[in-house]
């Protein structure tokens, strides 16, 4: 590319962020290049990994001037980019991506790769603004799973499989380290609470990692999907009725769809905790869910990473509802599956930081159907 070789050493200035939280930065042959956690504002000497057809990867060599936005790293475990060594992520941690920059720098990342998403991907002009946040970005987890081969015990380090020994993670809670400690490799909250509700969770269900801010990120959505007492709700992928049970109280009845048959155990047990009896959950595949009969005015959709099978595209178009919900971890298939929607236009989106530290982010976006849509 433009006579750029692997191992290639050149100066640059960082000016933007990729999806994952790389740097960006351009060469002087005008190639565009992402280098492992550079900050935006560094000025670097970086070292070519890698060469595609449009873009280098690269990482950084020595840092000559770094950003104002760039931090002292308080982990021991975490690796911050700057020992300019290119094996140096198969030695530390690979759990958090932005230890070394500041919170809001942080956020002005997340918020450009959600907006970034939704324009390019998604084709819609749409935004969200700030990110909420709860401004918590230590112990702030419910759930942690460590890896173990039988001899370490601790997290894979960067784009590896290889286990790095820990006996403490900024993001849990002290009595999670405790156990920690003591070699325990899959520690969870035994009962949770999210609001004024409290949720039983097994060991085999999903429940999201941010008990904090999940509130925020269900208040959103209950005002996004702005329901009536008259109003009927179908909560797709619902695991155990967290969302389907915050929202329920506004709606005159709710259902919730989930495959896992421990989450739904656990989703109906949830209900009878809390003392909310206009809802039910049903075991089964959401793309095979029988439609007749069901006339939802509002769906929530919270799929997996890859979002929305095309089975469960075309099941959530057919049950036609005047309003969706749809709660993401990925930008990008949110994004995807927001334009395949092709009877709904997206009329509101909101970022929640559900993992501070790391390059991931929450988001919920309302759609309406459009008018005349069939």
């Amino acid at each position: 590319m433009n006579n750029t070789n692997i191992n290639d050493r050149h100066t640059v200035q960082i000016f933007d962020y990729c999806a994952d939280g790389a740097g960006v930065a351009r060469l002087g042959n005008g190639c565009v290049v992402f280098v492992e956690k550079a900050v935006r504002g560094d000025i670097c000497e970086i070292i070519i990994t890698k060469i595609l057809k449009n873009v280098c990867h690269a990482v950084i060599g020595k840092i000559i001037k770094p950003s104002e936005h760039r931090i002292a790293v308080d982990c021991p475990y975490y690796d911050s980019g700057e020992a300019g060594a290119s094996d140096s992520a198969t030695r530390l941690c690979g759990g958090c991506d932005f230890r070394h920059v500041s919170y809001g720098e942080e956020l002005f990342a997340k918020r450009k790769r959600v907006n970034d998403a939704l324009r390019r991907i998604g084709g819609t002009d749409i935004e969200a603004g700030d990110i909420l946040t709860t401004g918590k970005i230590i112990g702030y987890r419910n759930n942690i799973q460590l890896k173990t081969d039988g001899k370490n015990i601790g997290f894979y380090s960067g784009k590896s499989h290889d286990i790095i020994n820990i006996d403490y993670c900024f993001l849990a809670g002290e009595e999670m380290n405790k156990e920690i400690k003591q070699g325990v490799s899959r520690i969870r909250t035994s009962v949770e609470k999210i609001g004024d509700l409290t949720f039983k969770i097994s060991p085999e269900s999903f429940f999201q990692v941010n008990s904090e801010a999940a509130l925020l990120l269900y208040e959103k959505a209950r005002e996004y999907a702005d329901l009536k007492p008259h109003e009927f709700l179908l909560d797709l992928y619902c695991g155990t009725g967290s969302t389907t049970l915050f929202l329920a109280r506004n709606a005159g009845r709710a259902l919730g769809v989930e495959l896992s048959a421990a989450a739904v155990a656990d989703a109906k047990e949830n209900a009878a905790l809390n003392n909310i009896g206009n809802v039910d959950f049903l075991c089964a595949d959401v793309s095979l869910l029988e439609t007749g009969g069901l006339a939802p005015d509002c769906i929530v959709i919270d799929p997996p990473r890859k979002g929305l099978a095309p089975g469960a595209l075309k099941k959530t178009e057919e049950l036609a509802p005047a309003r969706i919900i749809y709660i993401s971890c990925n930008p990008a298939t949110l994004a995807r599956d927001i334009k395949l929607l092709h009877n709904y236009e997206v009329k509101q989106i909101s970022a929640v930081d559900m993992f501070p530290r790391t390059k991931h982010i929450e988001c919920v976006a309302k759609l309406e159907r459009k008018k005349g849509a069939l």
